[in-house]
């Protein structure tokens, strides 16, 4: 279906509204799972980050990149366990790690975001102390938990109108480094930043009364009503440390918090510059 011209002006009008709120405003995209494996699919995710800095808007990408990196690792002979919730990384994997999260995915996001015509520069958590971090705990080996961040880096790269991309890696005072969970990481670097808005792009629809049904999304979850909802098993599996991520982000004062379908395309637009909300907003009391 061919759009006129006017219908392409109404579009752009009625978008103006959500371009004033969100101009000026620090977002925190986090970008995993088949949004980010998809080369397709993380080009158009890019372009839509690409035009929201190009209106003004503070655009700050933090990324995970697990399926690539257990698939690299098991054809290298390194097979992940969970230990009380948590994947263990032994010392051999986290060098791997390291290279795979803050080189070749972090490197291929850099550049797609400059062939969509924006400006990037690719950090990890080691660099400047962005993230500093200590393992969760012996049995887990190198998987780490966030102890500080000094988000001096960023907001400086931000300012001058640059779109951070952030690998998931801390490091500590001893020169260990630790892969850390990137819900956490967005969520921790949207409430120091002062973000507006903390935007995670999944491969579901959001949170789901059934996770078997995507016509059974809950398009707004209080956060006081998230305990009993994993109580009851409806959050469950991965989407447990994510949603637990969100709740942390609105007590802290990030006012938009979402979790969106990052398979629909421009879902990222659609959340931002319309009132056709797509996935789960967190609210809070």
């Amino acid at each position: 279906m061919k759009i006129t011209n006017v219908e392409k002006a109404e579009v752009l009008l009625q978008a103006l509204p959500y371009i004033r709120q969100y101009k000026g405003q620090t977002v925190v995209v986090k970008l995993g799972g088949k949004a980010l494996n998809d080369s397709e699919i993380a080009m158009s995710v890019m372009r839509d980050i690409v035009l929201l800095s190009h209106i003004g808007v503070k655009v700050l990408l933090v990324h995970g990149g697990t399926l690539e990196v257990e698939s690299y690792l098991e054809r290298q002979g390194f097979y992940s366990s969970v230990v009380g919730g948590v994947k263990k990384v032994d010392a051999g994997a986290v060098s791997l790690t390291q290279m795979l999260l803050s080189g070749k995915i972090n490197k291929s996001l850099v550049q797609k975001l400059q062939t969509s015509g924006g400006k990037a520069v690719g950090v990890s958590g080691v660099d400047a102390g962005l993230i500093v971090s200590s393992k969760i705990s012996d049995e887990t080996g190198f998987a780490g938990k966030i102890d500080k961040v000094d988000t001096s880096l960023i907001t400086d790269l931000l300012e001058k109108g640059y779109i951070p991309v952030i690998s998931t890696i801390g490091g500590d005072t001893d020169g260990n480094v630790y892969d850390i969970n990137a819900d956490s990481v967005a969520s921790r670097i949207a409430y120091e930043t002062g973000a507006y808005a903390l935007i995670s792009m999944t491969d579901v629809s959001g949170v789901l009364q059934n996770k078997d049904d995507e016509g059974t999304l809950i398009s707004v979850l209080n956060v006081s009503d998230v305990p009993k909802l994993m109580k009851a098993g409806v959050i469950g599996g991965g989407m447990v440390a994510k949603v637990e991520c969100c709740v942390e982000a609105v007590r802290r004062g990030v006012q938009k918090v979402f979790v969106i379908d990052g398979r629909f395309p421009h879902s990222l637009l659609v959340e931002t510059l319309s009132d056709e909300g797509i996935g789960t907003m967190f609210v809070k009391d």
